[in-house]
């Protein structure tokens, strides 16, 4: 037997798995496959009797699966020789449930959103009303909900720099970098965390890391060069500054940065 018929066997072979997982379209998806390997190869006569018999055994688990009859009712009828009209119909299937699996996945979609955006305002409210304990027990429920979400909880930490809960916001932050280290944002805004929390090399390092993914960022340097501002490490300052300007002469802020930190070392200011 080719290694295409022992590879049809197998899909087929899957189809009753799959349904038991409750994952219709994959065993279609297999049973579609399988056939058309079948048709494509010149069988021999007790090869053609074993797939006649493993395409029938399957047609009929399709039959009778309550998940697949709900998107498509209707009977898949199949006798030996019919292989082309089954494969056809079977293609028909698919759309059925690929257009399916896309309604369903754009609904999980919303409700996320929904349940996200309800619970983000629930966080706000108490925040802003001081019952920081609720807030953290609710936030931190939904971060759990959506393990993967970094988005959300660079959000959450906002929530909480909005309160000046700056501990909570570095643990949602290093979460956020942890889940995706190259978004630039969240290495900014755990700069900011870190600097009111006095936790300058700590800052520091992160940048560090910032680095790796964003060398042509002046505000990455601008805002590590206001870490070392905070720290009074001046010639650090200085070196941060000057990279920013560097990649963007006319950023006003990061020269006003360059200017203050040459003055805490005796130098003379620049012009602009």
């Amino acid at each position: 037997m080719s290694a295409e018929l022992t590879k049809a066997r197998s899909q087929i072979n899957k189809v009753g798995t799959f349904l038991k997982q409750a994952k219709p379209l994959p065993a279609v998806s297999a049973l579609y496959e399988a056939i058309g390997a079948v048709m494509r190869t010149q069988l021999m006569k007790s090869e053609k009797e074993e797939f006649t018999k493993l395409i029938t055994d399957a047609v009929l688990l399709l039959n009778g699966d309550r998940n697949l009859r709900k998107i498509y009712p209707l009977i898949l009828n199949y006798t030996p020789g019919s292989e082309r009209e089954l494969v056809e119909t079977l293609m028909g299937v698919l759309s059925e449930l690929q257009a399916t699996a896309v309604e369903e996945a754009k609904d999980l979609i919303a409700d996320k959103e929904q349940r996200i955006e309800k619970g983000l305002a629930e966080g706000k409210l108490l925040i802003e009303t001081k019952r920081f304990d609720e807030a953290r027990i609710l936030l931190e429920k939904l971060a759990r909900e959506f393990p993967h979400d970094s988005d959300l909880r660079a959000r959450i930490a906002e929530l909480f720099i909005g309160g000046e809960l700056f501990e909570e916001a570095f643990t949602f932050l290093d979460e956020a970098i942890g889940l995706s280290p190259d978004q630039i944002r969240h290495y900014n805004r755990i700069g900011i965390v870190l600097r009111k929390l006095h936790k300058y090399e700590i800052a520091e390092k992160y940048f560090m890391r910032a680095v790796e993914y964003a060398k042509s960022d002046p505000n990455l340097y601008f805002n590590l060069g206001r870490v070392y501002l905070d720290w009074q490490r001046w010639e650090k300052a200085e070196k941060a500054s000057r990279l920013a300007l560097r990649l963007a002469p006319s950023f006003v802020e990061a020269q006003k940065l360059l200017n203050f930190s040459l003055k805490k070392q005796g130098k003379e200011p620049e012009p602009a």
